[in-house]
Protein backbone atom coordinates (compact mmCIF):
# COMPACT_ATOMS: atom_id res chain seq x y z
CA UNK A 1 0.00 0.00 0.00
CA UNK A 2 2.75 2.57 0.78
CA UNK A 3 4.23 1.87 -2.67
CA UNK A 4 0.84 2.40 -4.36
CA UNK A 5 0.23 5.58 -2.34
CA UNK A 6 3.64 6.96 -3.30
CA UNK A 7 2.98 6.12 -6.96
CA UNK A 8 -0.37 7.94 -6.86
CA UNK A 9 1.32 11.10 -5.58
CA UNK A 10 3.99 11.11 -8.29
CA UNK A 11 3.27 14.00 -10.69
CA UNK A 12 4.54 12.01 -13.68
CA UNK A 13 2.11 9.16 -13.06
CA UNK A 14 -1.45 8.74 -14.36
CA UNK A 15 -4.14 10.76 -12.56
CA UNK A 16 -6.00 8.61 -10.04
CA UNK A 17 -9.22 10.57 -10.52
CA UNK A 18 -12.42 11.04 -8.56
CA UNK A 19 -14.68 8.43 -10.14
CA UNK A 20 -14.86 4.67 -9.68
CA UNK A 21 -13.97 4.14 -13.34
CA UNK A 22 -10.96 6.45 -13.17
CA UNK A 23 -9.71 4.57 -10.10
CA UNK A 24 -10.26 1.23 -11.85
CA UNK A 25 -8.23 2.52 -14.79
CA UNK A 26 -5.52 3.72 -12.44
CA UNK A 27 -5.34 0.39 -10.59
CA UNK A 28 -5.23 -1.48 -13.91
CA UNK A 29 -2.44 0.81 -15.07
CA UNK A 30 -0.43 0.22 -11.88
CA UNK A 31 -1.04 -3.56 -11.93
CA UNK A 32 0.24 -3.89 -15.50
CA UNK A 33 3.11 -1.52 -14.71
CA UNK A 34 4.23 -3.73 -11.81
CA UNK A 35 3.88 -6.86 -13.95
CA UNK A 36 6.11 -5.23 -16.55
CA UNK A 37 8.61 -4.28 -13.84
CA UNK A 38 8.73 -7.88 -12.54
CA UNK A 39 9.17 -9.23 -16.08
CA UNK A 40 11.95 -6.72 -16.68
CA UNK A 41 13.73 -7.65 -13.45
CA UNK A 42 13.52 -11.38 -14.23
CA UNK A 43 14.65 -11.01 -17.86
CA UNK A 44 17.52 -8.66 -17.12
CA UNK A 45 18.44 -10.60 -13.97
CA UNK A 46 18.73 -13.88 -15.91
CA UNK A 47 20.55 -12.11 -18.72
CA UNK A 48 23.20 -10.50 -16.49
CA UNK A 49 23.56 -13.66 -14.40
CA UNK A 50 24.15 -15.64 -17.58
CA UNK A 51 26.66 -13.11 -18.90
CA UNK A 52 28.65 -13.19 -15.64
CA UNK A 53 28.55 -16.93 -14.86
CA UNK A 54 28.78 -18.27 -18.40
CA UNK A 55 31.45 -15.99 -19.79
CA UNK A 56 34.15 -17.31 -22.09
CA UNK A 57 36.95 -16.51 -19.62
CA UNK A 58 35.56 -19.22 -17.30
CA UNK A 59 35.81 -21.75 -20.08
CA UNK A 60 32.04 -22.28 -20.28
CA UNK A 61 30.81 -23.78 -23.52
CA UNK A 62 27.45 -22.46 -24.72
CA UNK A 63 24.54 -24.88 -24.69
CA UNK A 64 22.55 -25.45 -27.86
CA UNK A 65 18.76 -24.96 -27.78
CA UNK A 66 18.16 -24.87 -31.51
CA UNK A 67 14.79 -26.41 -32.43
CA UNK A 68 14.14 -27.42 -28.80
CA UNK A 69 10.45 -28.29 -28.46
CA UNK A 70 10.49 -27.68 -24.70
CA UNK A 71 12.01 -24.19 -25.08
CA UNK A 72 9.58 -23.29 -27.87
CA UNK A 73 6.61 -24.36 -25.74
CA UNK A 74 7.96 -22.52 -22.69
CA UNK A 75 8.58 -19.14 -24.31
CA UNK A 76 5.25 -19.32 -26.13
CA UNK A 77 3.09 -20.50 -23.20
CA UNK A 78 4.49 -18.20 -20.48
CA UNK A 79 3.94 -14.89 -22.38
CA UNK A 80 0.52 -16.14 -23.47
CA UNK A 81 -0.51 -16.82 -19.87
CA UNK A 82 0.81 -13.42 -18.80
CA UNK A 83 -1.18 -11.68 -21.57
CA UNK A 84 -4.35 -13.58 -20.65
CA UNK A 85 -3.84 -12.61 -17.01
CA UNK A 86 -3.55 -8.94 -18.07
CA UNK A 87 -6.39 -9.09 -20.60
CA UNK A 88 -9.07 -10.33 -18.18
CA UNK A 89 -9.08 -7.29 -15.82
CA UNK A 90 -8.46 -4.93 -18.77
CA UNK A 91 -11.51 -6.28 -20.62
CA UNK A 92 -13.67 -5.91 -17.51
CA UNK A 93 -12.64 -2.26 -17.12
CA UNK A 94 -13.17 -1.50 -20.83
CA UNK A 95 -16.62 -3.11 -20.82
CA UNK A 96 -17.57 -1.03 -17.78
CA UNK A 97 -16.29 2.16 -19.44
CA UNK A 98 -18.49 1.50 -22.49
CA UNK A 99 -21.69 0.73 -20.54
CA UNK A 100 -23.72 3.95 -20.91
CA UNK A 101 -27.07 2.33 -20.06
CA UNK A 102 -29.43 3.48 -17.28
CA UNK A 103 -28.07 7.04 -17.18
CA UNK A 104 -29.66 9.60 -14.86
CA UNK A 105 -28.53 12.62 -16.92
CA UNK A 106 -27.72 12.83 -20.64
CA UNK A 107 -25.62 15.67 -22.05
CA UNK A 108 -24.98 16.25 -25.75
CA UNK A 109 -21.44 17.62 -26.11
CA UNK A 110 -20.70 19.31 -29.42
CA UNK A 111 -17.23 20.59 -30.28
CA UNK A 112 -16.60 23.44 -32.69
CA UNK A 113 -13.60 25.63 -33.39
CA UNK A 114 -12.92 26.50 -30.58
CA UNK A 115 -15.61 26.04 -28.02
CA UNK A 116 -17.91 23.42 -26.49
CA UNK A 117 -21.69 23.35 -26.63
CA UNK A 118 -23.61 21.53 -23.90
CA UNK A 119 -27.23 20.47 -24.25
CA UNK A 120 -29.07 18.76 -21.39
CA UNK A 121 -31.26 16.39 -23.36
CA UNK A 122 -33.81 15.65 -20.62
CA UNK A 123 -34.21 19.27 -19.50
CA UNK A 124 -34.08 21.11 -22.85
CA UNK A 125 -31.47 23.68 -21.85
CA UNK A 126 -28.24 24.40 -23.69
CA UNK A 127 -25.36 26.85 -23.81
CA UNK A 128 -21.84 27.39 -25.16
CA UNK A 129 -18.70 27.24 -23.03
CA UNK A 130 -15.85 29.49 -24.18
CA UNK A 131 -12.33 30.24 -23.00
CA UNK A 132 -12.39 32.94 -20.31
CA UNK A 133 -8.67 33.61 -19.92
CA UNK A 134 -8.18 37.35 -20.62
CA UNK A 135 -6.45 38.26 -23.88
CA UNK A 136 -4.01 40.32 -21.84
CA UNK A 137 -2.69 37.14 -20.21
CA UNK A 138 -2.37 35.37 -23.56
CA UNK A 139 -0.46 38.36 -24.96
CA UNK A 140 1.82 38.44 -21.87
CA UNK A 141 0.51 41.84 -20.75
CA UNK A 142 -0.66 40.36 -17.43
CA UNK A 143 0.82 37.67 -15.21
CA UNK A 144 -0.62 34.25 -15.94
CA UNK A 145 -2.88 32.74 -13.28
CA UNK A 146 -2.85 29.16 -11.96
CA UNK A 147 -5.67 28.17 -14.34
CA UNK A 148 -4.22 29.86 -17.41
CA UNK A 149 -6.06 28.60 -20.53
CA UNK A 150 -8.17 26.33 -18.29
CA UNK A 151 -10.94 28.84 -17.52
CA UNK A 152 -14.34 29.12 -19.19
CA UNK A 153 -17.22 31.55 -19.03
CA UNK A 154 -19.85 28.85 -18.48
CA UNK A 155 -18.71 25.52 -17.03
CA UNK A 156 -20.57 22.25 -17.42
CA UNK A 157 -22.49 21.59 -14.19
CA UNK A 158 -23.21 18.00 -13.17
CA UNK A 159 -24.70 16.28 -10.10
CA UNK A 160 -22.58 13.99 -7.94
CA UNK A 161 -23.64 10.41 -7.35
CA UNK A 162 -25.57 10.28 -10.63
CA UNK A 163 -24.68 8.42 -13.82
CA UNK A 164 -24.08 11.01 -16.53
CA UNK A 165 -24.11 9.90 -20.16
CA UNK A 166 -22.21 11.99 -22.72
CA UNK A 167 -23.09 12.03 -26.42
CA UNK A 168 -20.10 13.43 -28.33
CA UNK A 169 -20.19 15.02 -31.78
CA UNK A 170 -18.71 17.95 -33.69
CA UNK A 171 -19.80 20.76 -35.98
CA UNK A 172 -16.61 20.94 -38.02
CA UNK A 173 -13.39 18.99 -37.39
CA UNK A 174 -12.44 16.20 -34.98
CA UNK A 175 -12.23 17.32 -31.35
CA UNK A 176 -11.69 15.23 -28.22
CA UNK A 177 -13.44 15.88 -24.89
CA UNK A 178 -10.98 14.96 -22.15
CA UNK A 179 -11.26 15.28 -18.36
CA UNK A 180 -8.42 13.24 -16.78
CA UNK A 181 -10.01 13.01 -13.33
CA UNK A 182 -13.06 11.27 -14.83
CA UNK A 183 -11.03 8.95 -17.09
CA UNK A 184 -13.20 10.25 -19.94
CA UNK A 185 -11.50 10.97 -23.25
CA UNK A 186 -13.71 10.57 -26.28
CA UNK A 187 -13.40 11.89 -29.83
CA UNK A 188 -16.11 14.22 -31.12
CA UNK A 189 -16.40 13.46 -34.84
CA UNK A 190 -18.52 15.45 -37.31
CA UNK A 191 -21.46 13.37 -38.50
CA UNK A 192 -21.06 10.73 -35.78
CA UNK A 193 -22.08 10.35 -32.14
CA UNK A 194 -19.75 8.67 -29.65
CA UNK A 195 -20.78 7.81 -26.11
CA UNK A 196 -19.08 7.95 -22.71
CA UNK A 197 -20.22 8.20 -19.11
CA UNK A 198 -19.13 9.15 -15.64
CA UNK A 199 -20.38 9.13 -12.06
CA UNK A 200 -18.63 11.78 -9.98
CA UNK A 201 -18.18 10.88 -6.33
CA UNK A 202 -16.84 14.15 -4.96
CA UNK A 203 -18.10 17.73 -5.42
CA UNK A 204 -15.58 20.13 -6.86
CA UNK A 205 -14.19 21.77 -9.98
CA UNK A 206 -12.51 19.56 -12.56
CA UNK A 207 -10.60 20.77 -15.59
CA UNK A 208 -9.68 19.30 -18.94
CA UNK A 209 -9.22 20.37 -22.55
CA UNK A 210 -9.55 19.29 -26.15
CA UNK A 211 -7.05 16.47 -26.71
CA UNK A 212 -7.19 16.53 -30.51
CA UNK A 213 -5.18 18.88 -32.73
CA UNK A 214 -8.23 20.74 -34.08
CA UNK A 215 -6.75 23.92 -35.52
CA UNK A 216 -4.64 26.94 -34.72
CA UNK A 217 -6.47 27.72 -31.45
CA UNK A 218 -6.47 24.10 -30.28
CA UNK A 219 -4.83 25.18 -27.00
CA UNK A 220 -7.67 27.64 -26.30
CA UNK A 221 -10.45 25.04 -25.94
CA UNK A 222 -10.63 24.13 -22.25
CA UNK A 223 -13.23 22.14 -20.33
CA UNK A 224 -14.41 23.00 -16.83
CA UNK A 225 -16.87 20.80 -14.94
CA UNK A 226 -18.42 21.78 -11.63
CA UNK A 227 -19.86 18.84 -9.68
CA UNK A 228 -22.58 19.76 -7.19
CA UNK A 229 -24.76 17.82 -4.74
CA UNK A 230 -28.05 16.89 -6.37
CA UNK A 231 -30.11 19.53 -4.54
CA UNK A 232 -27.70 22.31 -5.59
CA UNK A 233 -27.62 20.94 -9.13
CA UNK A 234 -31.42 20.97 -9.35
CA UNK A 235 -31.51 24.55 -8.04
CA UNK A 236 -28.91 25.60 -10.62
CA UNK A 237 -30.88 23.90 -13.41
CA UNK A 238 -34.10 25.63 -12.34
CA UNK A 239 -32.36 29.03 -12.34
CA UNK A 240 -30.82 28.34 -15.76
CA UNK A 241 -34.21 27.49 -17.24
CA UNK A 242 -35.66 30.70 -15.81
CA UNK A 243 -32.73 32.76 -17.17
CA UNK A 244 -33.04 31.30 -20.66
CA UNK A 245 -36.82 31.81 -20.68
CA UNK A 246 -36.35 35.41 -19.58
CA UNK A 247 -33.68 35.99 -22.23
CA UNK A 248 -36.04 34.72 -24.95
CA UNK A 249 -38.81 36.99 -23.68
CA UNK A 250 -36.48 40.00 -23.68
CA UNK A 251 -35.38 39.19 -27.23
CA UNK A 252 -38.98 39.30 -28.35
CA UNK A 253 -39.34 42.76 -26.77
CA UNK A 254 -36.22 43.91 -28.64
CA UNK A 255 -37.91 43.16 -31.95
CA UNK A 256 -40.18 46.15 -31.39
CA UNK A 257 -37.33 48.43 -30.28
CA UNK A 258 -34.31 50.07 -31.87
CA UNK A 259 -30.86 50.35 -30.29
CA UNK A 260 -28.74 53.45 -30.71
CA UNK A 261 -25.45 53.44 -32.59
CA UNK A 262 -23.59 53.94 -29.30
CA UNK A 263 -25.29 50.92 -27.71
CA UNK A 264 -24.66 48.74 -30.74
CA UNK A 265 -20.99 49.70 -31.03
CA UNK A 266 -20.26 49.24 -27.31
CA UNK A 267 -21.95 45.84 -27.21
CA UNK A 268 -20.56 44.87 -30.61
CA UNK A 269 -16.97 45.48 -29.56
CA UNK A 270 -17.37 43.16 -26.56
CA UNK A 271 -18.92 40.42 -28.68
CA UNK A 272 -16.31 40.82 -31.42
CA UNK A 273 -13.37 40.53 -29.01
CA UNK A 274 -14.91 37.44 -27.39
CA UNK A 275 -16.14 35.59 -30.47
CA UNK A 276 -14.39 36.93 -33.58
CA UNK A 277 -11.01 38.45 -32.71
CA UNK A 278 -9.23 35.09 -32.44
CA UNK A 279 -9.55 34.64 -36.21
CA UNK A 280 -10.06 38.13 -37.64
CA UNK A 281 -7.75 39.79 -35.07
CA UNK A 282 -8.70 42.69 -32.77
CA UNK A 283 -7.68 45.20 -35.46
CA UNK A 284 -9.90 43.53 -38.06
CA UNK A 285 -6.99 42.78 -40.39
CA UNK A 286 -7.24 38.98 -40.11
CA UNK A 287 -4.36 36.58 -40.73
CA UNK A 288 -3.08 36.69 -44.29
CA UNK A 289 -3.70 33.44 -46.10
CA UNK A 290 -5.62 31.97 -43.17
CA UNK A 291 -8.49 34.23 -42.05
CA UNK A 292 -9.76 37.15 -44.13
CA UNK A 293 -9.59 40.69 -42.85
CA UNK A 294 -12.77 42.65 -42.16
CA UNK A 295 -11.18 46.09 -42.42
CA UNK A 296 -12.26 47.50 -45.76
CA UNK A 297 -13.64 44.10 -46.77
CA UNK A 298 -16.34 43.85 -49.48
CA UNK A 299 -18.30 41.85 -46.92
CA UNK A 300 -18.35 44.54 -44.23
CA UNK A 301 -18.83 47.56 -46.49
CA UNK A 302 -20.97 45.84 -49.14
CA UNK A 303 -24.44 44.30 -49.09
CA UNK A 304 -25.73 44.39 -45.53
CA UNK A 305 -28.00 41.35 -45.93
CA UNK A 306 -25.10 39.28 -47.25
CA UNK A 307 -23.10 40.30 -44.18
CA UNK A 308 -25.93 39.25 -41.85
CA UNK A 309 -26.33 35.92 -43.65
CA UNK A 310 -22.63 35.05 -43.35
CA UNK A 311 -22.61 35.76 -39.61
CA UNK A 312 -25.78 33.84 -38.78
CA UNK A 313 -25.31 30.90 -41.17
CA UNK A 314 -21.53 30.67 -41.52
CA UNK A 315 -19.75 29.66 -44.72
CA UNK A 316 -19.39 26.03 -45.74
CA UNK A 317 -15.90 24.78 -46.47
CA UNK A 318 -14.29 27.41 -44.23
CA UNK A 319 -13.68 27.95 -40.53
CA UNK A 320 -16.49 30.54 -40.46
CA UNK A 321 -19.12 29.12 -38.12
CA UNK A 322 -22.82 29.80 -37.89
CA UNK A 323 -23.46 32.13 -34.96
CA UNK A 324 -27.26 32.10 -34.99
CA UNK A 325 -27.36 29.66 -32.04
CA UNK A 326 -24.26 30.98 -30.32
CA UNK A 327 -25.27 34.63 -29.96
CA UNK A 328 -28.52 36.37 -29.11
CA UNK A 329 -30.33 38.60 -31.62
CA UNK A 330 -29.03 41.63 -29.72
CA UNK A 331 -25.43 40.38 -29.83
CA UNK A 332 -25.67 39.50 -33.52
CA UNK A 333 -27.05 42.90 -34.41
CA UNK A 334 -24.39 44.61 -32.32
CA UNK A 335 -21.39 42.72 -33.69
CA UNK A 336 -22.48 43.17 -37.32
CA UNK A 337 -22.99 46.88 -36.72
CA UNK A 338 -19.57 47.06 -35.09
CA UNK A 339 -17.86 45.31 -38.02
CA UNK A 340 -19.50 47.73 -40.48
CA UNK A 341 -18.36 50.81 -38.59
CA UNK A 342 -15.04 49.91 -36.91
CA UNK A 343 -11.44 50.25 -38.22
CA UNK A 344 -12.42 53.03 -40.63
CA UNK A 345 -15.21 51.11 -42.36
CA UNK A 346 -17.62 53.87 -41.28
CA UNK A 347 -20.64 52.80 -43.33
CA UNK A 348 -22.94 54.53 -40.87
CA UNK A 349 -25.29 51.55 -41.18
CA UNK A 350 -26.99 50.00 -38.15
CA UNK A 351 -28.37 46.48 -37.83
CA UNK A 352 -31.22 45.99 -35.38
CA UNK A 353 -32.29 42.71 -33.71
CA UNK A 354 -35.44 42.68 -35.86
CA UNK A 355 -33.27 42.75 -39.01
CA UNK A 356 -31.35 39.68 -37.87
CA UNK A 357 -34.57 37.91 -36.86
CA UNK A 358 -36.04 38.58 -40.31
CA UNK A 359 -32.99 37.08 -42.08
CA UNK A 360 -33.11 33.99 -39.84
CA UNK A 361 -36.82 33.46 -40.52
CA UNK A 362 -36.39 34.02 -44.26
CA UNK A 363 -34.01 31.03 -44.40
CA UNK A 364 -36.42 28.65 -42.67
Amino acid sequence: MPLITAAAETPLNMTKGVTAVSQDVYQLHMTIFYICCVIGLIVFGVMFWSIIHHRKSKGVKPAQFHESTKVEIFWTAVPLLILIGMAIPATQVLMNMDDTSEADVTVLVTGSQWKWHYKYIDDDVEYYSLLATPRAEIENKLAKTDNYLLEVDRPLVLPIGKKVRFLMTSDDVIHSWWVPEFAVKKDANPGFINEAWTRIDEPGTYRGQCAELCGKDHGFMPIVVIAKPDTEYRAWLTNLKAEQAQAKAEEQKLLAMSMSMEELMAEGEKVYLAACAACHQPNGEGLKGVFPGLKGSPLTIGDINGHIDIVIHGKKGTAMQAFDKQLSLRELAAVITYERNAWGNDTGQMVQPKDVDARIKSAI
